[in-house]
């Protein structure tokens, strides 16, 4: 890819000029605060906490005047076997959660009034490198670690975009366990799990840390029945990350993650059919299946006391399968054996191939101006992604997972999409007084996509695509503060740029129907956050700030009409949307504050709390009536999938090894489309949902041998609800969520 000249002067100034102070040996000054940890060093090691505040620089990476979480796998009191996020981020304000089956194995979630769809509004990525379909054409997290797997959580919210690039949510980032926090050569842990609804799960791993070596290997399996009928899954997950360190400031790891799942979809439901009953199920035909292989290396140098390099170079080897019966009236249309041909009709056969490959360098310097130490944080990223689509296979009429192809038949569709991105980056942290810093950022991008091959067929003819070829150039640019109000508090504030790029899907609309707007382009958004956050003593942990998203040119399709009479659609950036609210957490150490004996146990509470005012600025909406163009706009009306409220709180009680948390989660009600539709549809996929109250129990008992034990009960009340309404795969209809369930866990930690 060639890069447009002229664009990068100021951004080339600022890294050589930086540079410069790089050139004699800084002597720290302890007065200040800045927070510098090593990248995979185990935050909160120690604490019985799960929740904390990333540090100031992590790493290579700034953190100082972001939004920002941190989770601490270890100590998450919830089900972490089936990727439960609404208890693993419950302490985390304003994350929406899609609970839509049972297997935990796709996960979706999303904050401030954005689409939790597989999480494409996040940056999500694994050790720090993407794991999703493709970050700028299909940003979809069909793969998650599993979570039992995982060192720590680091979650920034907007303010994300300019380490991290695109989507306007902000980055998660899992990070696995290395074998770092081990103290011997060789030690091992496994953990066996069982559950309601047939859910077995094994977890196993070797892992050691030596002078020169620190390893750690892991297989989980887990499958289960679902607690909807046709929800059976099986997944397999092998890892393994050798860090083998050349000297005390070089060192060289190795990692790579082979994941393969394949699940059974239940489909959709209508209204009538879920009050009947939530667990029945009308499609036994359909399947899911993911392939996902991720290697990676990274190089990491501590040139001397104030640079530190570090390198990443990663790829993506996956494809995602889905066989199944969608006929064009949705749920209605029962999947029966259809009597004139003596055997089910032919399912429909859907294929995606991921081939991705990329590369980030960070560099961060530590500096002196007079008596202040300030840091650099700069980058480079280099990105390639190839993603091979098939639609519309004529599938098999039998029942089992197959992707054979009926001899003879085409796809309907059979596209090539491509993208590339160049993208340098660097914030500064400059520390303006004892108490006061400051943290102005820039990105630079360029970013490609292409499309090429066919989407549809006319009389068995493919119809060729649109010519989509297309380059962008864009900036962004950030500016964050931190106030010291005392030690253990601060005053903290940003406002920072993103994007989020053309979808494949918006390059590529059915050429007999549909036109693409030459003028289509990128998303963009606007962050800002200002809040208070820190600690009281040991006591009381809190955060709550105020949140602005503006969301521009939102893309959509309209109605027009040619000069002939006809009409089409048009793809085209249609509206924006505003959403504001707070984001609030505190939790307090109860026995503590009130001067309760530890003989008598611990007792501590949490409250996570936001508000969520999101609406349409502007949103076209152009419809045909009596043959004529008719324009509305749904200026005002709520952005669907936005709660309004969403409020999680819980108690956890520890009396020396042992732990029980009990914890509640409210979700205030959505609307599913932008017209803010109330009346349900009768094939369940338009429509209000309703808000629901779920209770989750967990205790937990860990025994000074090694020896641990879990249990819990998920959605104690047994409430039936629902999260989400599918107008396609992997519905349509409703999703329910699942109903009472339980699990058993038996541990053993060699150390």
């Amino acid at each position: 890819m060639k890069l447009p000249n002229g664009q990068l002067a100021a951004l080339v100034f600022l890294l050589i000029t930086s540079y410069g102070f790089a050139q004699k040996d800084v002597t720290r000054n302890d007065t200040l605060t800045t927070q510098i940890l090593p990248e995979l060093t185990l935050v909160g090691r120690g604490s019985k906490s799960d929740i904390h505040q990333l540090p100031q620089i992590v790493g290579t990476s700034i953190y100082a005047g972001k939004k920002s979480s941190l989770v601490v796998m270890d100590n998450v009191q919830g089900n972490i076997v089936s990727n439960t996020m609404r208890q693993v981020l419950g302490k985390v304000p304003g994350i929406f959660v899609w609970e839509s089956e049972s297997s935990g194995i796709q996960i979706g979630i999303a904050a401030r009034g954005l689409s939790p769809n597989r999480s494409w509004e996040f940056n999500i990525r694994q050790n720090g490198f993407d794991i999703a379909a493709d970050p700028f054409g299909y940003p979809e997290a069909y793969y998650n670690p599993q979570l039992q797997s995982v060192q720590r959580i680091e979650i920034v919210r907007g303010h994300g975009s300019l380490q991290y690039g695109p989507q306007l949510g902000g980055m998660v980032n899992c990070i696995l366990k290395n074998g770092s926090e081990f103290t011997k050569p060789f030690q091992f842990e496994t953990n066996q799990t069982v559950g309601s609804n047939g859910l077995f799960n094994s977890y196993n791993a070797i892992g050691g840390n030596t002078k020169k070596v620190n390893y750690y290997a892991f297989y989980d399996h887990r499958s289960g029945n679902g607690w909807r009928d046709n929800s059976q899954f099986n997944s397999g997950t092998l890892s393994g990350t050798i860090t083998y360190k050349i000297s005390n400031r070089f060192s060289l790891t190795t990692e790579i993650t082979k994941w393969a799942s394949r699940s059974q979809q239940a489909g959709g439901l209508t209204d009538s059919q879920f009050q009947q009953n939530a667990q029945q199920s009308l499609r036994a035909r359909n399947w899911f299946d993911l392939d996902w292989l991720t290697p990676g290396v990274t190089a990491d140098y501590k040139i001397n006391r104030n640079q530190h390099l570090n390198v990443k170079v990663f790829g993506i080897v996956a494809d995602r399968n889905s066989v199944g019966f969608f006929p064009s009236g949705g749920i209605l249309v029962k999947d029966t054996i259809n009597t004139t041909i003596g055997t089910y009709n032919s399912r429909t056969i859907d294929i995606d191939k991921y081939r991705n490959f990329g590369a980030e360098a960070r560099y961060l310097l530590q500096y002196n101006i007079g008596k202040q130490q300030s840091n650099l944080s700069a980058g480079l990223r280099l990105y390639r992604g190839n993603t091979l689509r098939y639609r519309g296979g004529v599938g098999t009429t039998g029942t089992d997972y197959s992707i054979d192809r009926k001899e003879g038949t085409l796809w309907v569709s059979d596209i090539n999409y491509q993208s590339g991105n160049v993208a340098v980056f660097a914030e500064n942290l400059f520390q303006l007084t004892d108490k006061l810093l400051l943290v102005p950022g820039i990105r630079y991008e360029y970013i490609t996509s292409q499309a090429s091959g066919y989407n549809g067929l006319n009389n068995s003819v493919p119809v060729a695509i649109q010519d989509q070829s297309r380059s962008r150039v864009f900036l962004l640019a950030g500016l964050g503060a931190e106030y010291s109000v005392t030690r253990s508090t601060s005053l903290y504030a940003n406002a920072t740029q993103s994007y989020r790029a053309v979808q494949f899907a918006d390059l590529t609309a059915a050429p007999t129907t549909d036109v693409i707007d030459n003028n289509l382009t990128d998303a963009k958004g606007l962050n800002v956050d200002v809040g208070y956050r820190g600690n009281v003593k040991s006591y009381l942990k809190f955060d709550v700030s105020l949140f602005l998203l503006d969301y521009q040119n939102r893309i959509g399709t309209i109605r027009q009409q040619r000069q002939d009479g006809s009409f089409y659609n048009l793809r085209t950036n249609v509206g924006s949307s505003t959403t504001t609210g707070v984001e609030a957490f505190a939790e307090s150490n109860i026995s503590e504050s009130l001067g309760i004996p530890a003989a008598f146990g611990n007792l501590s509470f949490f409250i996570s709390y936001a508000y969520n005012n999101a609406q349409y600025n502007s949103f076209r909406v152009v419809t045909v009536v009596n043959n004529q163009l008719s324009e509305s706009n749904y200026k005002d009306k709520r952005v669907e999938y936005a709660p309004e409220n969403i409020f999680r709180a819980g108690v956890t009680y520890t009396y020396k090894s042992f732990s029980a948390t009990l914890q509640r989660s409210y979700t205030d009600k959505v609307f599913t489309d932008a017209n803010n539709t109330e009346t349900t549809s009768a094939n369940g996929q338009n429509g209000i949902i309703p808000g629901y109250t779920v209770d989750d129990l967990t205790i937990s008992y860990q025994h000074k041998t090694g020896v641990k034990v879990k249990a819990g009960a998920n959605n104690l009340g047994d409430v039936h609800y629902f999260t989400r309404r599918s107008g396609g795969y992997p519905g349509p209809g409703l999703l329910p969520s699942d109903g009472r369930t339980y699990f058993v866990s038996l541990g053993y930690v060699l150390r």
